[in-house]
Parts: structure tokens; sequence; C-alpha cells
């Protein structure tokens, strides 16, 4: 089975045969024991630190379709390396650029998104309403936003209201955190906090996952339809993410954090920034692939499917909807 390969360390990768062949290399230049991983069981590689590589190295990624995806310093996503798209289809191309350039279409699916990532963002408020959590008037606020979703007739406007049902939802955080860590309010960049540089870290953990399998599908990764297309950018992952930021990401942090899984010592403070540590990395991302690969009944296949999987049965469900062949549900747990 193929696996995800994290670099946390700066070093040189290169090819060696049909392996990858990766050398850590420290700051004041020295090298360390090389590390050979075979091609075969590489599924995507994501870089934290700085990579020294070749084209060669690339054409040899790209023949064996593995992805990479990079990071800055403060953890934020900057960019990928894609394999050529081997699945696009001419006809899925068409009707998802039809879908978003008609307005109607577009909002149709775009309404999709949002209800079903506020649904599953009170899915996660009831959970710990119904143990003693004095929540309910974030729900309450959330369900109003929510009411407005029908109505809206722009894409600007649907955007602002799942903004404020996100905003709203994270006024939770410092409830359902007993841990010895503060909110306050939500920011990016850089993250101000060790919740916000959490939330950060997982929302782009969740947006590359979701690149990576539409990736294996006929759909296009740039053309959205809540969030506007731009240059440079994987709009439709963003739109994804939405859905399960709050199953994957936002989970992973209560469990964390209440747990003490990660601790105040697994963050680095600088001037007017926090972010994880690359103690905090390791432990992130190793909850993070046993969280993608954890499996559960599903309500209408009847069999088990991992989360990851889940997200491309979500791509599926979309492409569906884009040909016309079924209306597109988002997905909503049940747990």
């Amino acid at each position: 089975m193929k696996k995800t390969y994290y670099l946390f360390n700066p070093g040189r990768l290169s090819r060696r045969d049909n392996t990858l062949k990766f050398v850590p290399v420290a700051a004041n230049g020295n090298e360390g024991t090389p590390k050979y991983i075979p091609i075969e069981g590489v599924a995507d590689l994501f870089c934290f630190g700085s990579l020294d590589t070749n084209s060669a190295l690339y054409n040899f990624l790209g023949k064996a379709g593995i992805a990479v995806h990079f990071f800055d310093f403060y953890e934020h996503y900057t960019g990928s390396f894609m394999p050529k798209e081997y699945l696009l289809a001419g006809k899925m191309q068409i009707e998802q650029t039809k879908h978003y350039i008609d307005k109607k279409k577009r909002m149709v699916v775009a309404k999709k998104f949002v209800s079903g990532a506020s649904f599953n963002m009170v899915k996660n408020l009831r959970y710990y309403i119904n143990r003693e959590r004095d929540l309910q008037h974030v729900q309450d606020a959330i369900e109003r936003y929510t009411a407005l979703i029908d109505t809206s007739t722009e894409v600007d406007e649907l955007m602002g209201i799942e903004g404020n049902i996100r905003q709203t939802y994270y006024s939770a955080f410092n409830d359902i955190i007993t841990a010895d860590f503060t909110m306050e309010n939500r920011s990016k960049r850089p993250p101000q906090n060790e919740i916000n540089a959490l939330i950060s870290f997982g929302n782009m953990m969740c947006y590359t996952l979701c690149l990576g399998q539409i990736y294996h599908t006929q759909l296009n990764p740039t053309i959205s339809f809540l969030h506007e297309p731009g240059y440079r950018r994987y709009s439709l992952a963003l739109d994804l993410a939405e859905i399960f930021k709050p199953l994957l990401v936002d989970r992973l942090i209560f469990r964390l954090l209440n747990k003490k899984e990660i601790q105040a010592s697994d963050f680095d403070h600088q001037l007017n920034s926090c972010v994880l540590k690359e103690s905090g990395r390791k432990v992130f991302v190793r909850a993070w692939e046993e969280k993608i690969n954890e499996t559960f009944k599903h309500p209408i296949l009847k069999r088990n499917v991992s989360y990851k999987h889940l997200i491309k049965l979500e791509c599926y469900k979309l492409s569906k909807h884009l040909l016309g062949i079924e209306e597109y549900k988002p997905f909503k747990a049940r747990w």
C-alpha cells in the first residue's frame, strides 16, 4: 500500500535506481545518514524543509504519478508539483466550466458546500452540548445563519454567510478545549497563538488531501464554485475542504489538546507569530495519518471506507452532479 512521506528536515532528494534517496543536511552543512524509499511505495511527499533536487528527479516523480507539496517556515502551503493530469476528460471539463459560468448552477453547488460544512460544525457542537458544555447559544446562532443559505443569490453573499458561521463556530473552541490554551480571534498569516497555529496547519493538511483526491478523478482542481478560481490556485480543493475540516481537522485538534498529546513546549513563539515545532508537527502528522486512514461503515455503501477514500467518493458525487446523472448531496456526519 502506498504511503505519504513527510520530509521535515532540509536535505537533498535524488533518484537511485528505482528508489528515492533522501540525505538530510544540517544547518552547518553536515550530511546525515541517507534514507532510501522504494518508489512503488510512495503516494506523495510533503516537504516542510528546504529541498535540494533537480529536474531529473521531478521527471522520475512525474512518471510515477507522485505529487510533491511544499510549505514555508510558517507552515503555509506554497505550492505543489503535480504529475500530468492523466484522468482529465473533455466532457467533464466542459460541464464543470458550464456550471461555473451559469450563475444559477454555480450557486446550487456552492450552497451545497456551505450547508454541508455548517451541518458538520453543528455536529461537533452537539457532541459537546450532550456532555454538558454551554454551547447551545452557539448552535442556535449558526442555525440562524444557515437558514440564510437558501435565500442567498450571490456567491459573495454566500461567502459572507459561511464566514459568519465559521467565526461563530470558532467562538466555541475555548469551551471545547479544556487544556490551558486560548483561541481568541482567528488569525492566519501568521497565526498568533497555539490553537490558531493548529487550525492553520490542519486546514492546510486537509486542503492538500482534497487536492490529492481530486487528482485521481476527472475533475479539474482549478475550476471551483464557492471560492473564486484564481491564478496558480487549486480552488476546488478549497471548496471540498470546507466540508471535511470540521470532521478531520477540528476533531483532531480537540483530541490532541484535550488529551495533552500536544503541549505548550511543542510550539515556537516568535514576534507576532506562533508555529508548531518539529516535535508538534510530527505528533499532528502521525495522528492525521491515523485519522484519514481510519475506517467506518458508510451509511449508503454499507461497507467500510476510510476518511481519505471518503473524499474521493465526494469527488465522484460532484462529478455525477455536473454530468446531470445525480444531484450532489454533501457528506454529513451522523456521528
